[in-house]
């Protein structure tokens, strides 16, 4: 564990966690008014499921969990928070849960304007250099969970929401700056950071993953030689921009066949692929089943 160690006498955040508790009743994940903010509950451990990592603050406030991003594991319980600074594929693990005593957190999503606003007005730089990932652990102060127990205890004032949630929202941002993990967020929100340019160009590739995808290029849109980018883009996403794009088109084909009841066929054509033999092999090697499979039992969990 590189980033942040953490014991196994963690205490659990009670107030937080009999809040989020509250709200989620028996769900396993609850969304909720404040846009951004959502809970999740586990009452037993779990093995490593895919998932999509997003730009997100995630606290537990009771029990553990860990997340796994390029097969390297980021433990994080009632001592640690984990930020994620890009989307990217990982898997997530519940690791300490029971039905007496729930695994309870909240993941809220980053903004990055918020944070990139912050840095232009001068927030204090950090000290020091952040390690070149994208994905970490910091340790939980109560200079940030208090204002996360005001955001989430403001659930049970909604007319207060518009008016409140986006100062603690920015007092939340705030804080991080300062923790332990402020320079790799300022890494990712600093203008001319190589970070905020590979982050700028992964922006561009979730808008057109379907074209042709040439490196060379790619490297003179980040502003970098082909070598430098290729070791910075593997640094914070974990895989080569190939595999990033295919990861990319993989997730839109399988939103189409889900959402737009597209056929496997179809889907693979949207996304770019040429093949749609290709697309069923790369696609179960992914998701761990051939498309028309996984979409059944996708809709077979959502509806039960």
């Amino acid at each position: 564990m590189t980033d942040h160690e953490t014991s196994h006498g963690h205490a659990p955040h009670d107030k937080l966690a009999t809040m989020i508790q509250a709200w989620s009743g028996t769900s396993e994940n609850v969304s909720t008014a404040i846009e951004g903010l959502s809970f999740f509950r586990r009452t037993r451990p779990t093995e490593p499921d895919l998932c999509l990592v997003e730009p997100a603050l995630l606290v537990v406030a009771q029990g553990a969990k860990q997340m796994f991003v390029g097969g390297a594991p980021h433990r994080y319980d009632p001592s640690g928070f984990l930020i994620t600074s890009l989307e990217i594929p990982g898997q997530t693990q519940i690791i300490e849960a029971s039905p007496d005593k729930p695994c309870l957190g909240l993941v809220m999503r980053l903004d990055q304007r918020m944070l990139a606003e912050m840095v232009a007005r001068n927030v204090t730089p950090p000290r020091h250099r952040a390690e070149r990932s994208s994905v970490a652990v910091g340790a939980v102060t109560p200079e940030l969970i208090s204002p996360l127990e005001r955001l989430v205890a403001l659930l049970d004032e909604p007319g207060a929401i518009p008016v409140l949630a986006p100062l603690i929202l920015q007092e939340i941002h705030y804080r991080l700056l300062l923790s332990d993990q402020g320079a790799r967020l300022w890494s990712f929100v600093a203008a001319g950071n190589p970070n905020q340019r590979i982050l700028a160009l992964l922006n561009w590739m979730k808008l057109n993953y379907a074209a042709p995808l040439r490196v060379e290029e790619l490297a003179e849109r980040a502003q970098m030689s082909p070598s430098t980018f290729h070791q910075h883009f593997r640094d914070l996403t974990t895989m080569s921009p190939l595999k990033y794009q295919k990861w990319l088109r993989l997730n839109e084909a399988r939103q189409l066949m889900l959402n737009d009841h597209l056929d496997a066929a179809s889907a693979s054509y949207r996304v770019g692929y040429e093949s749609p033999s290709q697309f069923s092999r790369e696609y179960s090697r992914l998701f761990g089943n051939p498309p028309k499979r996984d979409i059944d039992q996708l809709r077979l969990e959502v509806a039960h």
